[in-house]
């Protein structure tokens, strides 16, 4: 299942075009059959880890977003698939595969992978029990922000990208295609004042089918519905090489593992570059103190 690094240079063609305009795009036949096989085996595992609470790391049913309780009824994720405690090292060889790292150079104008920033890897499942939503939301710009600020930070520069990567048949992601570009209409803006898990006007549901990954902007209007129906998707991020910022808030969302010397080790020349990009990111940052949830 070992790739060459040589892959990691060849380009991935994907539509700028559409990513541009709608905020994400679709990849077909991320992984190669065996790694996708050895990819479903692993979350297996990891999964059944977390729901007997061998794993401390898991998003619990009724809290959208972090810092996630220790212990609740039903969880919709497992955190940390690097983990050397977890003990599942393909996850590292997941991370690291050519075609999402290359989608990931496309998205950001970047000549190869050696010029990305190792981030976080996690896995989204479905709760066994207790159907869950999520509120509409931006990763980045907290919902009450006025549309003016809205507007202007919706233009910062892109500095990193994320991607699900469904290992079964997925529909839980739904977004409002273009809403990256612009702030909430005034329509939106008072719907989701009473109720910010409402439907909006022009939102879609991204289907996915098994192996495939959509790439999309974390700041494009997105929620999700999880149902008990069986979900395992990868959730990754990746991001451009220097972006101090990015490599701060990384290092304080409880990953704290990755600061070992050893942590790239197994990873390949490219990601122990992806990792060095990180850490030298973190060391140049002058400010460790205020955590954020990401």
């Amino acid at each position: 299942m070992d790739s060459t690094e040589g892959n990691h240079k060849q380009p991935v063609q994907i539509d700028l075009e559409a990513f541009e305009r709608d905020g994400f795009v679709i990849i077909d036949d991320v992984l190669p059959q065996d790694l996708f096989t050895a990819a479903k085996e692993a979350c297996d595992i990891a999964v059944e880890k977390g729901r007997k609470e061998e794993w401390p790391y898991r998003r619990i049913v009724g809290k959208a977003f972090p810092p996630w309780p220790p212990s609740g009824p039903d969880i919709w994720g497992i955190q940390h698939l690097m983990h050397p405690d977890l003990k599942l090292p393909i996850f590292k060889q997941i991370y690291t595969n050519p075609k999402l790292l290359s989608t990931a150079c496309a998205v950001l104008s970047l000549p190869s992978a050696e010029s990305l920033q190792l981030e976080l890897f996690n896995l989204l499942i479905n709760p066994h029990t207790t159907p869950f939503s999520l509120p509409y939301h931006r990763d980045t710009i907290p919902a009450p922000t006025p549309p003016e600020e809205e507007a202007r930070l919706l233009t910062r520069p892109r500095t990193g990208t994320q991607y699900n990567l469904a290992l079964y048949d997925d529909a839980c992601l739904i977004v409002v295609p273009g809403s990256h570009r612009r702030p909430k209409t005034a329509e939106e803006a008072a719907t989701l004042k009473e109720n910010d898990k409402a439907p909006l006007k022009d939102e879609i549901r991204v289907v996915l089918k098994p192996n495939q990954a959509v790439f999309y902007e974390n700041d494009i209007l997105h929620r999700a519905e999880y149902d008990t129906k069986k979900r395992v998707t990868l959730h990754g991020s990746l991001g451009k090489e220097g972006q101090i910022e990015r490599a701060r808030m990384v290092l304080q969302h409880g990953v704290e593992y990755l600061k070992d010397e050893g942590f790239a080790d197994g990873m390949g020349e490219i990601g122990k570059r992806m990792w060095k990009n990180l850490m030298d990111g973190y060391g140049k940052s002058a400010d460790k103190a205020n955590i954020h949830d990401i």
